[in-house]
């Protein structure tokens, strides 16, 4: 029996002395007594898995907030089994076993009850973040986008945390271990060093979040697309031609990217730039473009379009109507049923739209 074992008996022993009446009565039948105390672990198991359950799972349901239900919920099952496997380590001490096999038999006690509550400590740390990214503000840490990441950080450290204690249970030095992993690590972060940068990249796109998915975002590179998918280790877009582009997150982490539906909302600004000849009716041109904009129904009334004489141009007055859309996907056919609008109307309307005009003169025809 190792150390770690040796520690474990001695407090199943003490466990035991405290049961005084109990061992007294039925010291001189030790499978009787073996029995008698798995019996009363059951009970007591039963009885604080019941409490747990009715009582204390009545009195959370009158709270404000709906977690602590689900956390009751999966409480009760490792608090039954816990006290049952307590029970079991108890109940094998009056046998008088072989010291090894009862080292054994108690490591395994600890082992189970490791993973027992190893399991609700992540099902708990699964609720408490889900609540906390449904709360979550603007600037929160925990959002909907960063939930994943932290769900799978706090599984990794929770499970070799666990798997730590299950080794020192059963007293395997882990020094060992512990060596070659890094000798490991080493080998591995040279091998994939590009799925590194990928991977942490992607960490810090999560966790930053300069974009987010459905999004519409331009590149340096001039690619344009919807963002259908952030992963640990690239990034999707989906282009107006419906063909999707697969970007590494370290590409995407290093580059300028441009958010079209960043900002204080999703909304997006057309600006359509049009010249008319010298000589129109300006306030005439401000009237029919503000006309055409308010009444198209793809064009937002909050901000309200806006036209802006902005220059005088070589051969035009240049004028720009400035209109918001709901989303930037929209932007290329409201674009289109505005300049097919404005170049009717203007037509209606005797407006010229000049365009340049080339005089050729022949100095001498050639001769026959």
């Amino acid at each position: 029996m190792n150390d770690s074992q040796s520690d474990l008996a001695n407090i199943f022993g003490n466990l035991l002395a405290q049961l005084g009446p109990v061992t007294d009565i039925f010291g001189d039948h030790p499978v009787v007594l073996t029995l008698v105390i798995m019996l009363t672990a059951l009970i007591v198991a039963y009885i604080a898995a019941v409490v747990v359950e009715k009582v204390v799972g009545r009195l959370v349901k009158g709270t404000r907030v709906y977690w602590d239900d689900q956390v009751v919920a999966a409480f009760h099952k490792p608090l039954f089994w816990s006290l049952l496997l307590i029970g079991g380590g108890i109940a094998i001490k009056p046998l008088a076993i072989h010291e090894t096999s009862e080292g054994v038999f108690h490591s395994v006690i600890v082992s189970l009850m490791i993973i027992l509550w190893t399991a609700f400590i992540l099902r708990f740390i699964r609720i408490l973040l889900s609540a906390m990214s449904v709360r979550a503000r603007a600037h929160s840490l925990v959002r909907p986008q960063t939930l994943p990441l932290f769900q799978n950080l706090a599984m990794i450290i929770v499970l070799v945390i666990a798997v730590y204690l299950i080794f020192r249970s059963w007293n395997i030095d882990m020094t060992a271990w512990l060596a070659s992993a890094g000798i490991v690590g080493i080998a591995v972060g040279f091998a994939a060093k590009d799925t590194l940068a990928n991977l942490f990249s992607g960490v810090f796109i999560l966790t930053d979040a300069p974009y987010k998915i459905g999004d519409y975002v331009v590149l340096d590179s001039g690619e344009r697309g919807k963002v259908t998918h952030i992963g640990i280790r690239s990034t999707r877009l989906l282009t107006r031609g419906d063909v999707e582009i697969t970007i590494p997150n370290s590409i995407m982490g290093n580059t300028r990217i441009l958010n079209e539906s960043g900002g204080p909302y999703e909304k997006y600004r057309i600006k359509v730039s049009v010249g008319v000849a010298y000589g129109s009716d300006i306030d005439q041109v401000k009237t029919v473009l503000m006309e055409i904009a308010v009444d198209e129904p793809q064009v937002c009334d909050d901000p309200e379009p806006r036209v802006r004489f902005r220059t005088f141009g070589a051969s035009s007055l240049d004028v720009d109507l400035l209109c918001w859309t709901e989303t930037p996907e929209v932007r290329g056919r409201v674009l289109d049923i505005l300049n097919t609008a404005i170049y009717k109307r203007f037509n209606e309307e005797g407006i010229e739209i000049p365009y340049s005009k080339q005089d050729v003169y022949i100095k001498e025809m050639p001769s026959s």
